[in-house]
């Protein structure tokens, strides 16, 4: 049997990719999901004729597809060099097994079954990995073939990978024309495994550490430590040190109310000659004494301002399209959803509904081949029982403001998986709870290609009596991709600024001098850091490198932060 991409030369082949020579010889696909199982049974019928669906696969004279439902095993050291649980103490460390056995997952043990039950037969003499382009979907088929292959650890069987970014059916069929070899991914799975073993003695050792360490003065404390747990959890605790450690300070700012003849507009005192210290708490609008605030509002009261301005447009785009973490995020701000919940009704809206992309992705693009896909799904949406959001989808395809950028498509930005947008399928029968996330998504996807908004923003300084008074203005001209929002304050949106806070200002008059009429001290108190919800945890997370101080580990960790969605 002999495998090879195909080339321009092979238009009279009878499918894309692998080419059996033996008469009864099949290959094997092995997906990471159901979902793309099908998917690729979908893309391979009209070249490659139709599938029969059995319980567990897929199967026509060429081909058998199945899929794994995500890890179907996970490394553990051999029987004879684990060290039970009694036996936990320093001593008993470093655990550095020689080798690692593979142990099936117990809630898909008959999945594992099934899988290698395909793998097995006489009439499979090619498997094909088409599990999530990445680490994860490498290391996932790598140890289902090593468990398929029992002692030996490998089945001798040709492997090739289809490596795919997008779904739509002619990107997987072009997938199968050219698919990796093994030789290719070796460099993957060797940094799979890496990762995979890695993780397995830093819990291992720095649990059973730790463990013995609390348990010194008698009694069994567990303290588990993980890569990813033990950092989240330090960064937990130094807030919740701050927080502990910190003490209120006093301080006073000035207000004021100015009379101009078109009406009042409001201002704060600033000094404009303010410069940052190692003080954190200092700023330009804060005084820390009360006699000193007392005498700022005296001294000006009455008193005419000398008015100046500066007028600027400005423009905000929309927030970039959700990964995973900015759709806990959102909607832990917006609905109160936790993490945990949040994925769950992701997870039922793309396996159940088929409304939404696969959603455990860190990618916020989507692929370069995906710009009809993205037009299918406006022209679902302009004609989607969706009412409310029907116009804009009418309105982006009126105006084509669906192109090619590279804000919304590169290549480059996606890894496993792209961006969560909404699938080409209307759903129905959604919970209360679905509905609101699947509203979530739908309008950042449709936001994302709408025009900017743009605003004039004004700063004005108010002179009275050597003193300064600021106030900041910001005017919506257009609001652009902000009207999918309705009502709702940009600054509420991803990606809002502080200006957004800015009041509509009442116009002074050239040469005009508005009194300052009310004018009062407001005393507060400096407060510690917030206790991270669940959303700013998240935010922590994914930028925890910056609060590295080796230049060098923080430079690594520049791209990923902790952990994955």
């Amino acid at each position: 049997m002999r495998a090879r991409a195909r080339g321009t030369d092979s238009k009279s082949a009878p499918s894309p990719g692998i080419q059996n020579d033996t008469p009864m010889s099949k290959t094997l696909v092995i997906a990471e999901k159901p979902s793309v199982a099908q998917d690729i049974v979908r893309a391979l019928t009209p070249v490659a004729g139709k599938f029969e669906k059995y319980e567990d696969h897929f199967e026509n004279e060429q081909y058998v597809v199945t899929s794994a439902v995500g890890h179907l095993l996970e490394i553990q050291a051999p029987e004879e060099f684990d060290v039970k649980r009694g036996k936990w103490s320093f001593t008993h460390l470093p655990v550095i097994p020689p080798r690692f056995d593979l142990k099936p997952v117990d809630k898909t043990k008959s999945r594992l079954a099934a899988v290698v039950k395909q793998a097995k037969r006489k009439d499979v003499t090619h498997l094909v990995n088409a599990c999530d382009a990445g680490r994860e979907g490498e290391l996932i088929f790598r140890l289902i073939e090593q468990y398929a292959g029992g002692a030996k650890g490998t089945l001798g069987k040709p492997i090739s990978r289809l490596w795919l970014q997008s779904m739509t059916p002619q990107a997987i069929r072009d997938g199968f024309n050219h698919l990796r070899s093994d030789a290719q991914m070796q460099g993957l799975a060797d940094a799979a495994r890496s990762r995979s073993e890695a993780d397995w003695l830093v819990g291992i050792n720095g649990t059973r550490a730790m463990t013995a360490f609390n348990s010194q003065g008698g009694g069994f404390f567990l303290t588990t430590v993980g890569r990813v747990q033990t950092p989240t959890l330090s960064l937990v605790v130094e807030r919740e040190e701050k927080i502990r450690a910190f003490v209120s300070r006093d301080y006073w700012e000035v207000h004021a109310g100015f009379a101009a003849q078109a009406g009042e507009y409001l201002g704060k005192w600033f000094d404009p000659q303010f410069k940052k210290t190692d003080d954190v708490e200092a700023r330009a609008d804060r005084l820390w004494n009360a006699q000193a605030a007392q005498q700022i509002a005296d001294a000006v009261r009455g008193q005419p301002a000398v008015v100046s301005e500066e007028a600027k447009p400005t423009s905000q785009a929309s927030p970039a399209l959700f990964d995973l973490t900015s759709l806990q995020r959102e909607a832990n701000g917006k609905f109160g959803f936790s993490a945990k919940t949040t994925l769950a009704l992701a997870q039922a809206l793309y396996e159940k509904h088929k409304a939404l992309t696969y959603p455990r992705t860190d990618s916020r693009h989507l692929p370069e081949d995906y710009l009809n896909v993205a037009r299918q799904t406006f022209e679902m949406l302009a004609t989607s029982p969706m009412g409310h959001l029907a116009p804009f989808a009418q309105q982006a395809l009126q105006h084509n403001y669906l192109r090619p950028t590279k804000r919304v498509f590169d290549n480059s930005k996606v890894s496993d998986h792209f961006a969560i947008i909404p699938t080409t399928q209307a759903p129905s029968g959604l919970s209360e709870a679905e509905q609101k996330l699947y509203d979530l998504v739908v309008r950042r996807f449709l936001a994302v290609f709408f025009p900017s908004a743009e605003y004039q923003v004004t700063t004005r300084i108010s002179k009275v009596a050597q003193h300064h008074f600021k106030t900041e203005g910001k005017v919506l001209v257009k609001p652009g991709w902000l009207a999918i929002y309705g009502k709702e304050a940009a600054s509420e949106v991803e990606g809002g600024k502080d200006g957004d806070k800015g009041q509509p200002l009442v116009a002074v008059q050239p040469g005009e001098q508005p009194l300052a009429e009310h004018v009062s001290p407001k005393g507060l108190k400096t407060k510690p850091p917030a206790r991270y919800s669940e959303a700013t945890l998240l935010g922590a997370m994914e930028s925890a490198g910056k609060q590295i101080d080796d230049e060098e580990l923080r430079s690594a960790m520049q791209e990923k932060g902790l952990g994955t969605p």
